[in-house]
């Protein structure tokens, strides 16, 4: 049975509604599995047993008179802890948040549940969903499922840990700085970070926040590509607000085989190196491209420097981040900023100048940016993706030490630990979508994944060169040890 446990959400379904298998069923399944392994991975926090097993009753009662709910009908999933869910804990692993009870879904759990989920818990995070790792004081840290003294990513860590170990159908999780895509890689799962604003993130924020956060969207994690359409056609869409005068309308991939496509590879950058590893997976993707009569370029760049690239996102993302910080706290941080040194160029100093800047200076970074999205939409008129790391390395052992302290060793040599955010922000900085899929583990059982970088509103097609290479073998791998 354990086969069952890791199958796709696109064959769950299937099985579902030729009454191969009942929805309590597979329910059941599921919490059994979370039952035995979850102990020693704490990536599901929070369980909603009783309402979970009442709607999976309800999907087989609404399928015995013929009715189907949507594409994932019965289809049983966890969520991002930082996703409201009615009744259940939102506390993006702040413990001041403990008692904060969601009066009702987010939007996007609205959609996933008309699509036909039966959603059964939440998954663990880092505290303010900022980390590459997920532990928090409220739920504590959660495990890799290929190696127990390692971390599953962040801040979407409990989500992929949970897809990998086979403790659920589906996952949707968020991303600012690859918190869906570095948990993908270090899990070796799917995971889509959407185009900026095409997911409506309402009920995805801080109690009394309604704007979307500068660079922040919410998407889907999966055992296959297939779900990661699904899961973006199912919460896509305008907002009510926006509704009255906008529509979805993606549009599909330009090529249905690798034959057609036109790649460009970024397979390293001076600043942010990756592992020899890394880098050979990146390469072996193109390579796939290449040898099914794709065309590949391992030249080509956006017109921009990347390093400078790099500093407006990250101008940008602390900037985003600020907004997420207790207003006494950011007081504080305010007169720690005027205090500060002019001639102080250190990367803590650029972090709180950043946080506390001005409007008018997140004016200028924002024009900045305007600059880059043009640059990218210049490329993707001669390219169709481009595929590169989205870490430098596989999974890094647990160091809960302060952040300042941190580092990631890259073959033999110590790097700054936030470094690897220049790989997240290639996509995030210009509101670009950016498909993982895993590669497979490496010499020491750990898995390796790669992003492919599209145009924007191109999602359909990032996640359609992932299906592609998927069929190649590019595909999701059980861990051992969960059968």
């Amino acid at each position: 049975m354990s086969e069952l446990a890791f199958k796709t959400a696109t064959q769950l379904a299937a099985m579902i509604k030729s009454k191969e298998i009942g929805a309590e069923e597979l329910l059941d399944h599921y919490i059994n599995r979370v039952e035995r392994y979850n102990p020693s991975l704490n990536a599901i926090i929070v369980m909603d047993v009783e309402r979970g097993r009442e709607r999976a009753r309800q999907a087989d009662a609404a399928l015995a008179k013929g009715g189907v709910w949507g594409p994932l009908h019965g289809v049983p999933m966890t969520i991002k802890e930082s996703y409201n869910v009615a009744g259940l804990p939102t506390t993006n692993g702040r413990p001041e948040m403990k008692d904060n009870i969601a009066e009702r879904d987010a939007l996007a759990v609205e959609r996933l549940k008309a699509a036909g989920v039966v959603l059964f818990g939440k998954t663990n995070v880092p505290i303010n969903l900022a980390d590459f790792q997920s532990y928090n004081e409220v739920y504590g840290t959660t495990n890799s499922p290929w190696d127990v003294e390692r971390v599953p990513g962040g801040s979407s860590g409990g989500s992929a840990a949970a897809l990998a170990a086979g403790l659920c159908g589906f996952e949707s999780g968020s991303d600012i700085g690859g918190s869906i895509r570095n948990p993908s890689h270090f899990c070796g799962v799917f995971g889509h970070k959407p185009t900026w604003g095409l997911i409506p993130p309402r009920g995805h924020a801080l109690p009394g926040h309604l704007v979307q956060p500068d660079l922040s969207v919410v998407g889907p994690l999966a055992r296959g590509a297939a779900d990661l359409e699904t899961g973006v056609l199912a919460m896509a869409g305008p907002d009510k607000l926006d509704g009255v005068g906008l529509k979805l309308d993606l549009p599909r991939p330009r090529h249905t085989n690798l034959s057609g496509y036109r790649v460009a590879v970024w397979a390293d950058d001076d600043v942010a190196p990756v592992s020899q590893e890394v880098r050979e997976r990146v390469l072996a993707i193109a390579k796939t491209v290449e040898d099914a009569g794709g065309s590949v370029d391992f030249d080509a760049r956006p017109e921009f420097d990347s390093s400078e690239a790099h500093e407006i996102f990250q101008t940008l993302l602390w900037s985003a981040m600020a907004a997420r910080i207790p207003d006494a706290d950011f007081a504080e941080m305010v007169k720690d900023a005027v205090a500060l040194d002019p001639n102080d160029r250190s990367g803590g100093a650029m972090v709180l100048r950043t946080q506390t800047m001005t409007h008018h200076d997140h004016y200028r970074a924002h024009n900045k940016r305007m600059i880059l999205r043009w640059a990218w939409d210049a490329f993707f008129k001669e390219y169709d993706a481009v595929i590169a790391p989205i870490m430098a390395t596989p999974a890094f052992r647990h160091d809960h030490r302060p952040m300042g302290q941190r580092k990631i060793t890259i073959d033999g040599t110590e790097r700054p630990y936030f470094e690897q955010l220049f790989w997240a922000g290639l996509a995030v900085c210009s509101y670009l979508p950016s498909t993982v899929i895993p590669t497979g583990p490496n010499g020491d059982g750990l898995p390796i994944g790669v992003q492919i970088i599209g145009r924007q509103f191109g999602d359909l097609e990032t996640i359609g060169l992932a299906k592609l290479l998927e069929a190649e073998g590019h595909a999701f791998t059980p861990p051992s040890g969960y059968a």
